[in-house]
């Protein structure tokens, strides 16, 4: 199980520090339902990215020896394509000198956001935006592969799931502890995530596309 937890750590973390969601779960914290819309948003999080591992480990991509399966290899070699796109994306999406990052068009309705709407935010982004979907789908593949039971495959994609929501947890448990104490902490958060969001995730995209592509390389060869 330990060698399952280690395959599947920079795919956690890769999701940890997604930049758009701890953004969104940030201004919630500054509307006027913080604490039951973030709450929900975290909920929603978790949820979204349990569900969407769990299908994968029900699909089985282990081969009949206990090892992986040539069919995880493509679908790593796929997903590390995929990444490396994004990243050349994202990295043309870098504002340019003198111009203003933007954030995404729906973050402005955010202060009028439901809890129920919170939800459903939060089980897009972690189970339907293509980076976190393909990240949950790569390391969901990685615990399949690893030969383990039906109960550790569980254990290790709960491990998963906990550290991928380590980013959207912070600033919920920071708003929760603190108060207002922790309004400036997480206003400059909020405001360094929004200015080096592509130059981040481009970066993230090309170690995470170079990793899938090695991995699922050396089990289809």
């Amino acid at each position: 199980m330990g060698a399952a937890i280690g395959q599947i750590l920079g795919f956690a973390v890769a999701v940890a520090i997604s930049p758009v969601p701890i953004i969104a779960v940030i201004l919630m914290l500054f509307s006027k339902k913080a604490t039951v819309n973030s709450i929900s948003f975290l909920f929603g999080w978790v949820l979204g990215l349990l569900g969407a591992g769990l299908i994968v480990l029900a699909l089985g991509l282990t081969a009949s020896e206990g090892g992986p399966s040539t069919a995880s290899g493509w679908i790593k070699i796929a997903l590390g394509a995929l990444f490396l796109a994004l990243a050349v994306k994202q990295w043309k999406s870098r504002p340019k000198k003198g111009e203003e990052a933007t954030t995404p068009a729906w973050m402005s309705a955010i202060d009028g956001f439901t809890a129920v709407k919170s939800f459903g935010i939060a089980v897009l982004l972690s189970a339907v935006n293509p980076k976190n979907l393909g990240l949950t789908i790569a390391a969901a593949a990685s615990i399949s592969a690893a030969g383990l039971s039906g109960g550790d495959e569980v254990i290790v994609l709960v491990v998963f799931v906990l550290i991928a929501s380590v980013g959207v947890a912070v600033p919920v448990l920071m708003n929760l502890i603190l108060g207002s104490k922790a309004e400036h902490t997480l206003t400059e958060m909020k405001e360094w995530l929004i200015d080096n969001n592509a130059t981040v995730m481009s970066v993230l995209f090309v170690v995470i596309g170079a990793k899938l592509l090695g991995d699922g390389i050396s089990i289809v060869a």
